[in-house]
């Protein structure tokens, strides 16, 4: 199997799954008892605590979560006032605002352009004074572009309001901007283990508990912690830092021969080629059945969109607010790759993947 998914979860790094071991046989201890065992247990908890906020702003806390779409529902449920967003957002992020809609919660939900860009003017005209949260991906999880943050903090800063980055997909390969007041991330897409996220909350914000319980965790979060799962993120937020500059360089090189390959052959580019995370190419071709192109090549891994709304048989919503047509937004792949990814294999996927969808142009 080649495995070009990387949007959707990353492979476990050994290191990964090394620091999880004894925590997931002989030092089983709840990290919230006040024993010996249970101490050492909330020792690791805080280390890795410590690694995961390394790679985030000065200046906040870090609150375990089960994962960036609780971590996110977290921020957004927890705020008051009005709500302003893209309308590229993942679902964890528009279902939320809507839900909050429904609650009578005032949302705007901000266009962008062909590019895969937030319309500036709109957002300067929804950004006012009286808007309590700003959520902003910092990169789009199915298009890889990477939204003007700075502008938009600037604007969220001069309402008043909170700025909410969900960073899933930008944690560990780009750098988080230091105006964000909370930031939500997952283990799995930095090659840690699935069932464990963040959100990094900026000291001296305070948002409403979205569990209640124990109050385990910084900022009210409910629930015991896995060791195991908390270990294997640090791990994972450890290597990110270590390898940040040499996996860039790396997945910016797979982009480069990626791109060559498809870029002269009928192939069109989905989103900014310039503002973006070079990890994710997302591509159309004319009347291509993605469908039938991921039945003709079982053994490539790719998708045609986001992994969370793969079953829904809906067109992109990111594409279409796009401006794409559904025909358009159906015949597009995601190819995402990163630190494991060989050039080799990229490219005779994408021979492949080019021939496959040539030929079936042909048969039209």
């Amino acid at each position: 199997m080649t495995y070009l998914d990387y949007q959707a979860t990353t492979p476990l790094a050994p290191e990964a799954l090394e620091a999880m071991r004894s925590w997931l046989s002989d030092d089983f201890a709840n990290p919230h008892s006040a024993h010996a065992a249970g101490r050492k247990a909330k020792a690791a908890v805080e280390a890795a605590r410590e690694a995961v906020a390394d790679l985030m702003p000065a200046g906040g806390t870090v609150s375990f979560t089960s994962g960036a779409t609780e971590a996110l529902n977290w921020a957004i449920k927890g705020s008051t006032g009005p709500i302003v967003t893209i309308a590229i957002e993942h679902a964890a992020v528009l279902d939320t605002v809507a839900a909050e809609a429904r609650r009578g919660r005032e949302v705007t939900v901000l266009p962008v352009g062909s590019d895969g860009l937030v319309e500036l003017a709109a957002a300067r005209a929804a950004i006012r004074p009286g808007v309590g949260l700003v959520s902003v991906m910092l990169v789009n999880n199915e298009i890889g572009t990477i939204q003007p943050l700075d502008e938009l903090a600037a604007l969220t800063k001069q309402a008043g309001a909170l700025l909410l980055c969900d960073a899933v997909q930008g944690y560990g390969r780009e750098i988080i901007p230091e105006t964000c007041d909370l930031v939500a991330v997952s283990a799995h897409k930095i090659h840690g283990p699935k069932g464990i996220g963040a959100l990094w909350i900026r000291n001296g914000v305070e948002i409403e508990p979205l569990l209640h319980g124990g109050g385990q965790e910084p900022g009210g979060r409910s629930g015991t912690l896995s060791p195991a799962l908390c270990a294997g993120f640090g791990a994972a937020a450890t290597l990110a830092k270590q390898r940040f500059g040499a996996d860039r360089g790396h997945v910016a090189q797979l982009f480069r021969k990626a791109y060559q390959a498809l870029g002269g052959s009928g192939w069109t580019l989905n989103g900014s080629m310039d503002d973006r995370y070079p990890g994710n190419l997302n591509m159309r071709y004319p009347g291509l059945d993605v469908a039938r192109l991921m039945s003709d090549l079982r053994d490539i891994a790719f998708s045609a969109g986001s992994a969370c709304a793969s079953g829904s048989g809906r067109p992109s919503h990111v594409l279409k607010a796009m401006g794409l047509s559904d025909i358009e937004a159906r015949s597009s792949i995601r190819l995402g790759f990163g630190r494991y990814t060989t050039e080799e294999e990229l490219l005779a996927a994408v021979e492949r993947i080019d021939a496959a969808a040539r030929e079936q142009r042909f048969a039209a």
